[in-house]
């Protein structure tokens, strides 16, 4: 057997080969035209007449002018592109049969003798194949992504708008290489799926990586923030591309930050901090018990017997606190702002059921660990007031009014998406990170289970 040919070399030998099959045409095959005068080429016709109710809005709006072959039949570099992700469509999570691959490849290859009903027939497969794998890929399995909205999920186009967005890219065999319908993280890492330097093993964690990333739309235009939970790392992206990052402190295993997304709807400048039950009882409880009620006041921390807005606070030499490690009562603590708040001086929030937001830390230690898998779920930030300068479009304040903590709209919501990579690229490298969760094993284990379940 021959070499493979990645994506890569395709990409590498495709310029040449468009030159050459688009290279002015001899004066007798122009006698045709496309479209003059009004009158319409017999090519045109013909993808008139074939074209299916969805395609012939398209290309009515083209005046049924080609969007992937030449008058001669030939392929342009897009269409050679669309071909080679069509044939490897198991690594988008989609079955190639079901796209009709082998149909599509006979009749683009019939339609190089330059038959015109042959070009049409090819011109629509490769309109409709294309319009399939886009809406597929886009309502692929979610990978367990938790949405506060709809509106933060990938978006399955109509085929319309499908085609519409191809044609109107400057460059489109680029638009269908770079495959920009998807995030910008998806085409290196799906591209490396070809690379026959990576193993068996690196190749199956990369191809459990394409399905967390399918379920992040591509958001084009506008800010956007990534965190992944794996490397414990954050990105500011603009307009499809990243502008900062920085370290984050995540969950660590036995409470685990979940992959979801929400909008970024407001900081919280000097903010209390609500201390989760689970700790309430394993932490706080325990603490009073082996160092008296002086704890609660010297960490600055105060009771309640609820959330009631105004509620006084409770005199914690009148609290079981045996009970409340035990589980047998149940309190209320937050801890005050300033001084070692565990909020820190801000946190962003985009409330959610799970209780997770970003905050500002005092333990600036475990943000220089390799590992940082070690918060309560909640995404600890390394630099707090970076992130508010982003986000706000103004710096963090240094002076506040009292001890009241402030809730500050953002001027635009911010989206924000919490996944799991394991494998990413990082330059023309691909970056493979250990497996904090273990979801990686449990991907793979539940796919091998799949598959020897088949008869």
């Amino acid at each position: 057997m021959g070499t493979p040919v990645t994506e890569r070399m395709l990409r590498s030998i495709l310029p040449a080969l468009a030159a050459a099959l688009l290279a002015p045409l001899p004066q007798a095959a122009h006698a045709q035209g496309w479209e003059t005068g009004g009158q319409r080429s017999f090519l045109q016709k013909e993808i008139a007449d074939r074209a299916s109710k969805e395609l012939r809005p398209f290309y009515a709006a083209r005046r049924f002018q080609p969007l992937w072959l030449n008058e001669f039949g030939r392929p342009s570099g897009a269409a050679a592109m669309l071909m080679h992700h069509l044939r490897t469509a198991q690594f988008d999570g989609l079955e190639p049969d079901r796209l009709r691959f082998e149909r599509v490849a006979r009749l683009v290859d019939k339609a190089r003798r330059g038959d015109e009903e042959d070009i049409a027939k090819a011109e629509i497969a490769l309109s409709t194949a294309f319009a399939g794998y886009v809406r597929g890929m886009r309502a692929a399995d979610r990978s367990g992504m938790i949405y506060e909205s709809a509106a933060l999920a990938p978006v399955v186009p109509t085929v319309r708008s499908v085609l519409d967005t191809a044609a109107k890219t400057a460059s489109l065999e680029d638009y269908v290489a770079e495959m920009r319908w998807m995030h910008p993280l998806y085409a290196p890492m799906r591209e490396a799926m070809e690379d026959r330097r990576f193993s068996e093993s690196q190749r199956r964690q990369i191809w459990t990586n394409l399905a967390r990333i399918r379920a992040i739309p591509a958001i084009p235009q506008g800010r956007h923030v990534l965190v992944d939970t794996a490397s414990a790392t954050l990105w500011m992206y603009e307009d499809g591309r990243p502008v900062d990052s920085m370290r984050v402190v995540v969950g660590k295993p036995e409470l685990q930050t979940p992959t979801m997304a929400g909008f970024i709807r407001y900081a919280i400048v000097n903010p209390y901090w609500n201390v989760p039950a689970d700790l309430v009882q394993n932490t706080i409880a325990a603490n009073v018990l082996a160092r008296g009620v002086g704890y609660l006041k010297n960490g600055g921390y105060q009771v309640f017997a609820d959330w009631r807005e105004g509620a006084p606070p409770l005199d914690p030499h009148n609290v079981n606190w045996t009970a409340v490690r035990e589980g047998r009562a149940k309190v209320h603590v937050r801890q005050l702002p300033g001084g070692s708040n565990f909020m820190g001086k801000v946190k962003f929030e985009f409330p959610n059921a799970q209780g997770i937001y970003l905050h500002d830390t005092p333990d600036k230690h475990l943000l220089r660990e390799d590992a940082r898998q070690f918060s309560s779920g909640c995404v600890r930030l390394e630099d707090a007031a970076r992130m508010h300068r982003w986000l706000m479009g103004q710096p963090l304040p240094t002076r506040l009014r009292g001890d009241a903590e402030q809730t500050v709209p953002l001027p635009e919501m911010v989206p924000i998406y919490i996944t799991y990579l394991t494998a990413m690229p990082q330059g023309q490298q691909i970056v493979f990170h250990d497996d904090p969760y273990g979801r990686d094993g449990l991907q793979l284990a539940a796919v091998d289970g799949a598959r020897a379940d088949r008869p």
